[in-house]
This record gives C-alpha cells, sequence and structure tokens, in this order.
C-alpha cells in the first residue's frame, strides 16, 4: 500500500482544528449555517454554488445512499444531507475527518440524515460492493495517482445503474505553465490533473456511460475573480482558507487565479452511470 502521509501532512500542517472550533462557539454560539461555514469547508472552486449545482444531478429519491471521495470538511456533505441524501464521507486526511464532524455538530441545523466520515484510500475502498447509489468527486481525483483504480473501486461499490458525478479540475492546454503552490498541491508530487480526454476515456474502459460534460470554465474563473477581490480587502474574517492552509493560501489563491485566466487548468462538471 502506497504511503499517504505526504499527502495527508499537506493538507493540515496548516489546519489550526482548536482555533476553529474556539471561533465558531464564540461568533455562532446558536449554530452556524452552511453559508458561514463556507469560507471554510467549500475550498473548491464555486464554492457553496458550485456544490448546490453538482448535487442538482442526483436525485435524494433515486440517490439515497452517497459516497463523498475526498469530503475535506465536509461542506458537500453537510450541503446534501439538507437536501435529504444519506452521505458517507471518506478522505484520507483523518484530521479533517474529526474536524467534519465538529463542524458538523456545530452547525445551525443538525445532519438530518446523520453523516458518516471514513478515514481511508480511494483505491480501496472499505465499503462491501454496491453499496451505494451515487459517488460524487469534488476537486479531489486530481490528487489520486491512479485514477484507474479509484474509478474501478467506484463502479464496485456503485449499485447497478448507479450514477457517479464530479466537479474537478483537469488540465488545460498551457498545463506546462501551471504555477505552484495550488491548494490541492505544493509540488508536482500531488498534482495528478487529467486532460479532459483521458478523464472521459477512463470513465468509459471502466465501464461508465457519460450522460454529462460540462466545461465550466469561464464561470470558475469569474468566481475565483471575485474571490481574489474579497481576499485583498482589508478586512477580518470569522473564517477563510487559511484557518486550513495557513498563510500559504495568500500564494495558492493568487496562482489558482493565475492558472485559470492562463488556461493551465480548467474546470468541469461530469454525470456518468455504470
Amino acid at each position: 500500500m502506497a504511503n499517504h502521509q505526504p499527502l495527508a501532512e499537506h493538507y493540515q500542517q496548516g489546519l489550526r482544528d482548536g482555533d476553529i472550533i474556539t471561533q465558531i462557539r464564540t461568533y455562532y454560539p446558536d449554530g452556524a449555517t452552511l453559508h458561514q461555514l463556507a469560507p471554510l469547508d467549500q475550498l473548491h472552486i464555486g464554492g457553496i454554488a458550485a456544490s448546490k449545482k453538482l448535487l442538482n444531478l442526483l436525485d435524494a429519491h433515486t440517490h439515497t445512499h452517497v459516497l463523498d471521495i475526498g469530503s475535506g470538511l465536509g461542506g458537500l456533505m453537510r450541503q446534501g444531507a439538507a437536501l435529504g441524501f444519506h452521505i458517507t464521507g471518506l478522505d484520507i486526511t483523518h484530521r479533517f475527518n474529526v474536524l467534519n464532524q465538529a463542524l458538523t455538530d456545530l452547525s445551525l441545523h443538525s445532519a438530518n440524515p446523520p453523516l458518516r466520515c471514513v478515514t481511508g484510500d480511494a483505491c480501496a475502498l472499505p465499503f462491501p460492493k454496491h453499496t451505494f447509489d451515487a459517488v460524487l468527486f469534488q476537486h479531489s481525483l486530481m490528487n489520486m495517482p491512479d485514477p484507474a483504480r479509484v474509478l474501478a473501486q467506484c463502479r464496485r461499490v456503485l449499485r447497478p445503474g448507479g450514477t457517479l458525478v464530479m466537479h474537478e479540475v483537469v488540465s488545460g492546454e498551457n498545463i506546462a505553465n501551471l504555477r505552484l503552490p495550488v491548494p490541492w498541491a505544493e509540488t508536482q508530487e500531488h498534482s495528478h490533473l487529467l486532460t479532459l480526454a483521458d478523464l472521459t476515456q477512463r470513465l468509459e474502459a471502466e465501464g461508465f456511460t457519460l450522460s454529462r460534460c460540462e466545461d465550466w470554465s469561464s464561470t470558475a474563473l469569474e468566481w475565483r475573480q471575485r474571490q481574489r477581490q474579497k481576499e485583498q480587502t482589508p478586512h477580518t474574517a470569522v473564517l477563510s482558507p487559511q484557518w486550513v492552509f495557513g498563510e500559504r493560501f495568500l500564494k495558492m489563491g493568487k496562482n489558482l487565479l493565475e492558472n485559470l485566466a492562463n488556461n493551465a487548468i480548467n474546470v468541469v462538471e461530469i454525470s456518468a452511470r455504470c
């Protein structure tokens, strides 16, 4: 089994777990809303609006049991629970899972249906076959060096006719000019971006039938430009990505915007069935 500690360390080295809990209890004593938590737990490009768009590809009546692979601090999970989905989150970073559960406990509305957090490897999903109706990826496949194995595992745990949806970063035409660090990688060691063509081919090779593929890059760039303006406005935010990444995020955020603007990366939304 591969050693995933370096990847976990990338995500947790600047994590202020205790400070985050104290901050939420201080500023939101009655519980934090999804939007109040979003600067902390919706760290993907597009924020809470992108999560809503992704969840809209699923139906809580049809896709009752959902697996969120690379669930991070659980913003997508809590948003899905509010819509009636039963969501299990899997993440390689155990401290993220612990804080994820704490954030659920500190949110304004307790998750109903309840949420479940599991520390594990997407290359060896710790679930029986045909466990889930849907699998979600949101800015997580790009951290995985063996996507074929990951997608094969998804196929195994999905029920026949199940759905896989993605809101993912892929390599653009100018990937050679990728600026690092970015939120998912400090160096090339943890950045495993696929081209869109390669991603769709790998999905089909694992038995998935593509039903939707949308380039979301222009909207992603506009969103990131707005976020960058907020980050450069002098004010003290109650919660922000810096509580997760530390001061590194200042450069990460700047590079992320430049990578989108320069077409080094693209953002896509995909839905496929097995």
